[in-house]
């Protein structure tokens, strides 16, 4: 079987009940999050050895994030123990014309303290096949831009296949801090992931006749941001999410997959979304990609299965996808009616 090894930070997400603002909120519902674990989760549901390698306390609330990922099969043995806490995320779901709101308190977490020699990739990468990573991890700050850098070199020493989502988060590092660090790592990424808007924020590439903003998305102009992020940097495939909002509840949701080797692109259908929680729907469609193509889906069928799994997600509470291959498949072949199954 496929192994794959995803790295990040896992969190603890603490969010209102229902549609709730923060000022109304006197109780928050617990789970935990983070967009490699995230990853994970998906892949040990599509039936892949999964492992998530991160750092969390060693006290009952860092097990209860190991604990949530053990759930969903995620293989935990190369979770560090240590530091001084876990990072915590506070949500609040938008509704109709009000945006969704994320707050961090992650400084200082187990994961951001962590250093360079606490991890043996030699014995992490034993048997592997796959590594995926984000943005996110290094925008930590500390040691895991270095940390992320000797993964990257590992995984390419042993022909471990690279992947790595761009995931630009302004509340964590400058535009020009995230453009300096992640062009040394995105050399060693051989499928990239991005939206609409990591491009321009990290590279300053960005898809000209498109505005995010009302809607408006030209096909042509995402094919050239692919591409040039293909030629810069030698990625084999870049994948771009694209995404309409029409408002915090209803999006049009579709995706493109580009090959370098070929200069194609292959666009998926696009879905009429209503939302009932969109937080987790980016790391769905990374999960959902990375299972096609282990499995050796071509590149349509790939970005098909890819959108059609975070579609499923935008229906799923908190982060964690929790659909199924066949379910995801029943989707991508045109079984989007939502009629009950008996």
């Amino acid at each position: 079987m496929e192994r794959i090894i995803t790295f990040g930070e896992i969190m603890m997400r603490l969010n209102p009940e229902g549609y709730l603002r923060f000022v109304q909120a006197d109780r928050f519902e617990a789970s935990y999050a983070g967009g490699e674990a995230n990853v994970a989760v998906s892949l040990a549901n599509y039936g892949l050895d999964a492992a998530f390698v991160s750092k969390v306390p060693e006290h009952e609330i860092g097990q209860c994030a190991v604990n949530a990922l053990r759930h969903f099969g995620v293989d935990t043995k190369f979770m560090l123990r240590g530091g001084p806490r876990l990072g915590v995320y506070y949500c609040e779901k938008g509704a109709s014309q009000r945006a969704s709101k994320v707050i961090y308190d992650r400084a200082g977490s187990s994961i951001a303290l962590a250093k360079k020699d606490e991890f043996d990739w030699n014995k992490i990468f034993e048997g592997v096949t796959w590594f995926h990573w984000t943005g996110i991890t290094p925008a930590l700050g500390g040691d895991l831009p270095e940390i992320c850098l000797e993964a990257c070199k590992a995984a390419k020493e042993r022909g471990i296949t690279v992947s790595c989502d761009l995931n630009y988060r302004k509340k964590l590092w400058t535009r020009a801090e995230a453009g300096e660090c992640m062009a040394k790592l995105v050399p060693f990424v051989d499928v990239c992931i991005a939206n609409e808007e990591d491009a321009k924020d990290v590279f300053g590439i960005e898809a000209e006749g498109t505005d995010i903003d009302s809607g408006k998305l030209n096909h042509d102009g995402y094919i050239s941001v692919a591409r040039q992020i293909a030629k810069r940097f030698g990625c084999k495939k870049v994948a771009i999410t694209l995404r309409s909002s029409h408002s915090a509840f209803d999006n049009d949701w579709a995706g493109m997959l580009y090959d370098s080797a070929s200069d194609e692109a292959k666009f998926s259908t696009t879905y009429h979304v209503h939302i009932v929680d969109r937080v987790g729907g980016g790391d769905s469609f990374g999960g959902g990609l990375i299972y096609s193509l282990i499995t050796g889906k071509d590149d349509q069928k790939a970005i098909d299965f890819a959108v059609a799994a975070s579609c499923l997600k935008h229906s799923v509470e908190h982060d964690f996808n929790m659909m199924s291959v066949a379910e995801v498949e029943a989707l991508a072949a045109g079984n989007a009616s939502g009629r009950v199954q008996r």
